[in-house]
Protein backbone atom coordinates (compact mmCIF):
# COMPACT_ATOMS: atom_id res chain seq x y z
CA UNK A 1 0.00 0.00 0.00
CA UNK A 2 1.53 3.72 -0.59
CA UNK A 3 1.98 6.19 2.22
CA UNK A 4 0.90 9.94 1.88
CA UNK A 5 3.73 11.42 0.99
CA UNK A 6 5.49 12.96 4.04
CA UNK A 7 5.37 16.79 3.50
CA UNK A 8 1.54 16.32 3.21
CA UNK A 9 0.49 18.73 5.83
CA UNK A 10 -3.70 18.00 5.18
CA UNK A 11 -5.19 14.86 4.69
CA UNK A 12 -8.20 16.43 2.16
CA UNK A 13 -7.45 19.59 0.38
CA UNK A 14 -9.62 21.51 -2.32
CA UNK A 15 -9.14 24.22 -3.68
CA UNK A 16 -11.69 26.22 -5.97
CA UNK A 17 -13.23 23.03 -7.07
CA UNK A 18 -16.15 22.68 -9.57
CA UNK A 19 -17.98 19.92 -11.31
CA UNK A 20 -20.11 20.24 -14.05
CA UNK A 21 -22.82 18.04 -15.79
CA UNK A 22 -24.49 19.42 -18.98
CA UNK A 23 -23.76 22.89 -18.00
CA UNK A 24 -24.94 22.72 -14.56
CA UNK A 25 -22.36 23.09 -11.54
CA UNK A 26 -23.11 20.40 -8.90
CA UNK A 27 -20.34 21.93 -7.42
CA UNK A 28 -19.53 25.75 -7.92
CA UNK A 29 -16.00 26.92 -6.28
CA UNK A 30 -15.47 24.53 -3.07
CA UNK A 31 -12.12 24.88 -1.20
CA UNK A 32 -11.65 23.58 2.22
CA UNK A 33 -8.36 21.74 4.09
CA UNK A 34 -9.28 19.44 6.72
CA UNK A 35 -6.13 18.27 9.16
CA UNK A 36 -5.11 14.30 9.52
CA UNK A 37 -7.29 12.43 12.68
CA UNK A 38 -10.86 15.10 11.61
CA UNK A 39 -13.90 13.77 11.71
CA UNK A 40 -16.05 15.64 9.84
CA UNK A 41 -19.82 15.35 8.45
CA UNK A 42 -20.84 17.01 5.04
CA UNK A 43 -24.48 18.53 5.49
CA UNK A 44 -26.73 19.60 3.03
CA UNK A 45 -30.31 19.26 1.57
CA UNK A 46 -30.61 16.27 -1.04
CA UNK A 47 -29.04 17.97 -4.39
CA UNK A 48 -26.25 19.89 -2.44
CA UNK A 49 -23.32 18.41 -4.14
CA UNK A 50 -21.96 15.89 -1.03
CA UNK A 51 -22.06 13.25 -3.26
CA UNK A 52 -20.83 14.72 -6.10
CA UNK A 53 -17.69 15.94 -3.75
CA UNK A 54 -16.96 12.79 -2.34
CA UNK A 55 -16.72 11.08 -5.75
CA UNK A 56 -14.09 13.50 -7.13
CA UNK A 57 -12.16 12.94 -3.82
CA UNK A 58 -12.75 9.17 -4.35
CA UNK A 59 -11.23 9.40 -8.26
CA UNK A 60 -14.61 8.80 -9.15
CA UNK A 61 -15.71 11.52 -11.46
CA UNK A 62 -12.97 14.26 -12.64
CA UNK A 63 -13.16 17.88 -11.41
CA UNK A 64 -14.42 20.27 -14.52
CA UNK A 65 -12.56 23.10 -12.87
CA UNK A 66 -9.65 23.59 -9.25
CA UNK A 67 -8.06 21.08 -7.73
CA UNK A 68 -8.26 18.68 -5.19
CA UNK A 69 -5.15 16.37 -3.23
CA UNK A 70 -6.06 13.26 -0.88
CA UNK A 71 -3.52 11.91 1.50
CA UNK A 72 -0.99 14.45 -0.53
CA UNK A 73 -2.26 12.85 -4.12
CA UNK A 74 -3.89 15.21 -6.93
CA UNK A 75 -7.13 13.46 -7.07
CA UNK A 76 -6.76 13.12 -11.26
CA UNK A 77 -3.00 12.30 -11.90
CA UNK A 78 -2.10 10.15 -9.07
CA UNK A 79 -5.59 8.37 -8.53
CA UNK A 80 -4.30 5.14 -8.38
CA UNK A 81 -2.11 6.18 -5.27
CA UNK A 82 -5.29 8.18 -3.96
CA UNK A 83 -7.66 4.90 -4.48
CA UNK A 84 -4.84 2.66 -2.38
CA UNK A 85 -5.41 5.12 0.77
CA UNK A 86 -8.91 5.42 0.71
CA UNK A 87 -12.06 3.57 1.85
CA UNK A 88 -15.07 4.73 -0.04
CA UNK A 89 -19.05 3.72 0.77
CA UNK A 90 -21.12 5.09 -2.14
CA UNK A 91 -24.91 4.69 -3.04
CA UNK A 92 -23.56 1.63 -4.99
CA UNK A 93 -22.00 -0.92 -3.25
CA UNK A 94 -18.96 -1.48 -6.27
CA UNK A 95 -19.41 -5.50 -5.07
CA UNK A 96 -19.98 -7.50 -8.11
CA UNK A 97 -23.57 -9.04 -8.45
CA UNK A 98 -23.56 -12.56 -8.87
CA UNK A 99 -20.56 -13.60 -7.18
CA UNK A 100 -20.81 -14.19 -3.39
CA UNK A 101 -19.91 -12.12 -0.42
CA UNK A 102 -16.78 -13.96 0.25
CA UNK A 103 -15.74 -14.03 -3.56
CA UNK A 104 -16.05 -9.94 -3.04
CA UNK A 105 -13.82 -9.95 -0.67
CA UNK A 106 -11.19 -12.06 -1.60
CA UNK A 107 -11.14 -10.14 -4.82
CA UNK A 108 -10.59 -6.69 -3.19
CA UNK A 109 -7.97 -8.25 -0.86
CA UNK A 110 -6.23 -9.14 -3.45
CA UNK A 111 -6.33 -6.46 -5.57
CA UNK A 112 -5.03 -4.65 -2.13
CA UNK A 113 -2.07 -7.18 -2.08
CA UNK A 114 -3.14 -8.66 0.82
CA UNK A 115 -3.91 -12.88 1.68
CA UNK A 116 -7.09 -13.98 1.06
CA UNK A 117 -7.21 -15.14 4.51
CA UNK A 118 -6.07 -11.86 6.31
CA UNK A 119 -6.98 -11.16 9.29
CA UNK A 120 -8.40 -7.74 8.67
CA UNK A 121 -11.15 -10.17 6.26
CA UNK A 122 -11.85 -12.46 9.26
CA UNK A 123 -12.21 -9.69 11.82
CA UNK A 124 -14.64 -7.12 9.08
CA UNK A 125 -16.81 -10.73 8.61
CA UNK A 126 -17.26 -11.24 12.33
CA UNK A 127 -18.16 -7.72 12.96
CA UNK A 128 -20.67 -6.99 10.55
CA UNK A 129 -22.06 -10.55 11.20
CA UNK A 130 -21.38 -11.47 7.70
CA UNK A 131 -20.47 -15.02 8.10
CA UNK A 132 -23.89 -16.63 7.23
CA UNK A 133 -23.64 -14.66 4.32
CA UNK A 134 -20.37 -15.99 2.99
CA UNK A 135 -21.64 -17.74 0.40
CA UNK A 136 -24.26 -16.23 -0.75
CA UNK A 137 -24.27 -13.93 -4.28
CA UNK A 138 -24.31 -10.50 -3.65
CA UNK A 139 -27.80 -9.92 -5.69
CA UNK A 140 -29.50 -11.84 -3.68
CA UNK A 141 -29.20 -9.52 -0.46
CA UNK A 142 -31.47 -7.00 0.92
CA UNK A 143 -29.97 -3.85 1.12
CA UNK A 144 -28.79 -3.49 4.57
CA UNK A 145 -27.01 -6.64 3.92
CA UNK A 146 -25.04 -5.47 0.78
CA UNK A 147 -24.42 -2.33 3.30
CA UNK A 148 -22.88 -4.54 5.54
CA UNK A 149 -20.66 -6.02 2.49
CA UNK A 150 -19.64 -2.76 1.33
CA UNK A 151 -18.75 -1.27 4.81
CA UNK A 152 -16.64 -4.24 4.57
CA UNK A 153 -14.94 -4.04 1.26
CA UNK A 154 -14.40 -0.47 2.23
CA UNK A 155 -12.26 -0.97 5.50
CA UNK A 156 -10.42 -3.80 4.27
CA UNK A 157 -7.05 -2.54 3.46
CA UNK A 158 -7.21 -0.46 6.56
CA UNK A 159 -7.18 2.38 4.94
CA UNK A 160 -6.27 5.95 6.53
CA UNK A 161 -8.79 8.11 4.84
CA UNK A 162 -12.48 7.52 4.97
CA UNK A 163 -14.99 9.06 2.61
CA UNK A 164 -18.36 7.56 3.51
CA UNK A 165 -21.50 8.76 1.82
CA UNK A 166 -24.86 7.71 4.18
CA UNK A 167 -23.06 4.72 5.08
CA UNK A 168 -25.98 3.68 7.30
CA UNK A 169 -28.34 3.31 4.67
CA UNK A 170 -30.31 0.23 5.05
CA UNK A 171 -28.55 -0.83 8.12
CA UNK A 172 -31.09 -1.67 11.44
CA UNK A 173 -29.95 -0.08 14.30
CA UNK A 174 -27.75 -3.01 15.88
CA UNK A 175 -25.71 -2.72 12.42
CA UNK A 176 -25.22 0.89 12.59
CA UNK A 177 -24.06 1.08 15.89
CA UNK A 178 -21.52 -2.06 15.23
CA UNK A 179 -20.44 0.52 12.56
CA UNK A 180 -20.40 3.71 14.84
CA UNK A 181 -18.22 1.39 17.27
CA UNK A 182 -16.02 0.61 14.68
CA UNK A 183 -15.30 3.76 13.02
CA UNK A 184 -14.74 5.46 16.52
CA UNK A 185 -12.47 2.75 17.54
CA UNK A 186 -9.80 3.88 14.65
CA UNK A 187 -7.80 7.00 14.17
CA UNK A 188 -8.95 7.54 10.46
CA UNK A 189 -9.61 10.78 8.99
CA UNK A 190 -13.23 10.89 8.02
CA UNK A 191 -15.17 12.98 5.73
CA UNK A 192 -18.61 11.62 5.71
CA UNK A 193 -22.04 12.86 3.89
CA UNK A 194 -25.27 12.06 6.31
CA UNK A 195 -28.75 13.56 6.47
CA UNK A 196 -28.26 11.36 10.29
CA UNK A 197 -26.71 13.96 12.34
CA UNK A 198 -27.57 12.55 15.58
CA UNK A 199 -26.18 9.59 14.84
CA UNK A 200 -22.92 10.81 13.70
CA UNK A 201 -22.44 14.50 15.92
CA UNK A 202 -21.10 11.94 18.78
CA UNK A 203 -18.70 11.06 16.51
CA UNK A 204 -17.36 14.56 14.28
CA UNK A 205 -15.13 17.24 15.27
CA UNK A 206 -16.32 19.40 12.58
CA UNK A 207 -19.48 20.19 10.17
CA UNK A 208 -19.19 21.00 6.38
CA UNK A 209 -22.01 22.52 5.04
CA UNK A 210 -23.07 22.77 1.05
CA UNK A 211 -25.89 24.60 -0.63
CA UNK A 212 -26.02 23.78 -4.21
CA UNK A 213 -23.18 22.91 -5.25
CA UNK A 214 -21.56 26.13 -2.98
CA UNK A 215 -20.00 26.48 0.57
CA UNK A 216 -22.27 27.35 3.47
CA UNK A 217 -19.93 27.67 6.22
CA UNK A 218 -19.01 25.11 8.84
CA UNK A 219 -19.80 24.57 12.80
CA UNK A 220 -16.73 23.28 14.17
CA UNK A 221 -16.42 21.87 17.75
CA UNK A 222 -12.78 21.60 16.94
CA UNK A 223 -12.44 24.66 14.75
CA UNK A 224 -8.06 24.25 14.17
CA UNK A 225 -9.11 20.76 12.47
CA UNK A 226 -11.46 22.38 9.48
CA UNK A 227 -8.77 25.34 8.81
CA UNK A 228 -9.63 26.94 5.83
CA UNK A 229 -12.98 26.82 4.99
CA UNK A 230 -14.03 29.21 1.38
Amino acid sequence: MSEAPQDAQFAISVDRLYRRFDHRPALAGVSFDLLWGSRTLLLGPNGAGKSTLLRVLATLARPSAGNARVAGYDVTDEAADVRRLIGYVGHQTYLYGDLTVQENLRFYARLYGMGSSHGSLEFLVDALDLDQFLNQRVRTLSRGWQQRAALARALLHDPIILLLDEPDAGLDEAAAATMLEMLQDRDWTMLIATHSLDRFEPLSSDVIRLEAGRMAGNASNQPDHAVRVG
